[in-house]
């Protein structure tokens, strides 16, 4: 019998949990946590301070892409928060500078919610876009490797011969975008949402969050390369 809705375990949080489950994710994080203790921490400041730099010296512009690969965000009951709302008004701001080939906006939901790539295109069409704009929607993803992941499948067969791709999104998630995109093979400028960096706590919270993931998904990475570990490095392609 299915529980009510008010008893469900909420669809992110069950997410983590099974990703915390996973054991080449349990691997990669003991080999990232032993080289954490062993560098008595330094190994994380250097990747907070990447995170960082990329944060404070990422321009706004529409840089070189062909495309645009908007990233969407967690939007409970469908509401965009002030960085949701920051990457619609930086895509429209670049849309309107120099209009790319195609926006690709990324991200999907939980079961029976709408899609971040869903939120993004209305916000996009109210505030003015026009309805005829090459817009195209990911909208089966849940975190930022599938997003770049299924954005590449789609680049491939729908929009033959890009060569380059500006990535949007808040200066604190860059780092990461960049990191996985080159994973990915795939070319590409960044585009920060926000004006300007600014110094404020919830921001270097963002930041050192992060910098966790930057080092765990980087060190995870080399790690697998190393041993060869087949099944881990297919999880990252």
């Amino acid at each position: 019998m299915a529980l009510p809705a008010a008893h469900r375990m909420p669809d992110r949080l069950a997410r983590r949990l099974r990703l915390f489950a996973d054991r080449d994710v349990l691997h990669a994080t003991m080999v990232v946590a032993a080289v954490c203790m062993l560098s008595l921490g330094l190994v994380y400041v250097g990747y907070f301070a990447h995170v960082l730099r990329v944060a404070r010296q990422t321009p706004c512009g529409p840089g070189q892409g062909e495309c645009l690969l908007v990233f969407g965000k967690h939007a409970p009951d469908g509401r965009l928060d002030a960085d949701f709302e920051a990457r619609i008004e930086r895509a429209l701001a670049v849309w309107r500078t120099r209009p790319p080939r195609a926006l690709l906006l990324l991200g999907g939901g939980p079961a029976g919610g709408v899609p971040e790539a869903e939120l993004a295109r209305a916000a996009l069409l109210a505030r003015g876009l026009a309805v005829d704009a090459p817009l195209w929607l990911e909208a089966q993803s849940r975190d930022t490797l599938q997003n770049l992941r299924n954005a590449r499948d789609m680049l491939a067969l729908e929009l033959a011969h890009v060569e380059r791709v500006t990535l949007l999104s808040s200066r604190y998630h860059l780092a990461r975008c960049a990191l996985l995109a080159r994973q990915l093979g795939l070319e590409a400028d960044l585009c920060a949402a926000e004006p300007a960096w600014r110094w404020r706590p919830a921001a270097l919270w963002r930041v050192a969050t992060e910098a966790g993931y930057v080092c765990w998904m980087d060190i995870g990475a080399r790690w697998a390369r190393l041993i060869g570990h087949r099944r881990m490095l297919q999880r990252m392609r």
